[in-house]
């Protein structure tokens, strides 16, 4: 009952953090910040750094001995899913981008069996498929309300789709090897990433356009939103980090998908919307996704724990 209420806390925390981290998120992008998606992007990547590299000195954590390399190639793929994800909110409306994103967690799978060698069983990818289609169903109901697409747009999606699939894999990965903490993994990741952002951001000019801009405007309005944007994203992280250490990477992407259902629904609320019968039909589909997830894994701890039996007897 322990394990139950702990993931339970884990997952409502994730809940709570990344539905207000989506709608702060729709919220600046459609505003006048949405031309500038790789230096808001720097920006919480600043703030993540200084967050972890404080919550490191209050817990006085031991560091590990990942490797520079290691850091660089997280950072590279962290870097990517996130800029480009931020960025293609200034081309596609926020459910097109669900649509795509919600796509990860076959991806992930993929990313499983390719890094770590996994396994997985047939209730996984059926799991997996019902859980990506549900999500593409709903929020196509939207975009068949409401169209707005770009190439380009589309193009930065999948790109951040293509990255993120690595992303929980190599942390699983690391943190298994390592023993890394959270904040460790979130501090040197980012570090380098913010490194890679502001050269970037330098070479295209957005640096100083972002920082023109942003100073122009009340600080609520730009620093403001970003910082409550970081710091729901940081602590949203140290969640889904915590998710994947205990239970890995497939479950911990499920319990973000489906926080996705969530985020269109509050969409709905804060910003209304035509309503279309596939929405009931995506949520259905989704409802079983998960369900056969829960059967899944409670199937195979009880596989795990039958040899232990007859040395209790």
């Amino acid at each position: 009952m322990h394990e139950v209420a702990k993931l339970l806390f884990l997952v409502a925390g994730v809940f709570a953090c990344y539905l207000t981290y989506g709608y702060v998120q729709e919220k600046m992008f459609r505003a006048g910040l949405r031309s500038f998606g790789f230096f808001i992007t720097f920006v919480q990547f600043v703030f993540y750094v200084v967050m972890s590299k404080v919550h490191l000195a209050i817990t006085r954590a031991r560091i590990s001995s990942v490797s520079l390399r290691t850091y660089a190639i997280l950072a590279g793929l962290t870097v990517t899913t996130m800029a480009l994800s931020n960025a293609s909110l200034s081309h596609l409306a926020y459910p097109t981008q669900l649509i795509f994103k919600s796509c990860k967690l076959i991806p992930v799978m993929i990313g499983g069996v390719l890094i770590q060698n996994k396994k997985y069983g047939v209730l996984d990818y059926l799991s997996s498929v019902l859980l990506s289609i549900g999500l593409i169903v709903f929020t196509l109901a939207d975009v068949a309300l409401k169209a707005e697409y770009s190439y380009t747009g589309i193009f930065m999606v999948c790109g951040a789709l293509a990255a993120d699939a690595g992303i929980g894999n190599v942390q699983e990965k690391v943190m298994k090897a390592h023993g890394t903490s959270n904040t460790e993994m979130i501090h040197y990741s980012y570090l380098v990433g913010s490194v890679y952002l502001l050269v970037f951001c330098a070479a295209t000019g957005e640096l100083v356009d972002g920082l023109v801009y942003f100073n122009s405007v009340p600080i609520m309005e730009s620093y403001g939103l970003v910082l409550a944007f970081s710091v729901l994203g940081y602590c949203g992280l140290g969640l889904v980090l915590t998710l994947i250490r205990k239970y890995g990477a497939l479950a911990a992407v499920t319990v973000t998908n489906l926080r996705k259902v969530f985020s269109i629904i509050i969409s709905f609320i804060v910003f209304p919307k035509p309503f279309n019968s596939q929405y009931i039909f995506g949520g259905f589909l989704v409802a079983i996704g998960v369900a056969l997830q829960v059967y899944s894994k409670q199937r195979r701890q009880k596989t795990v724990e039958l040899p232990k039996l007859p040395r209790h007897v």
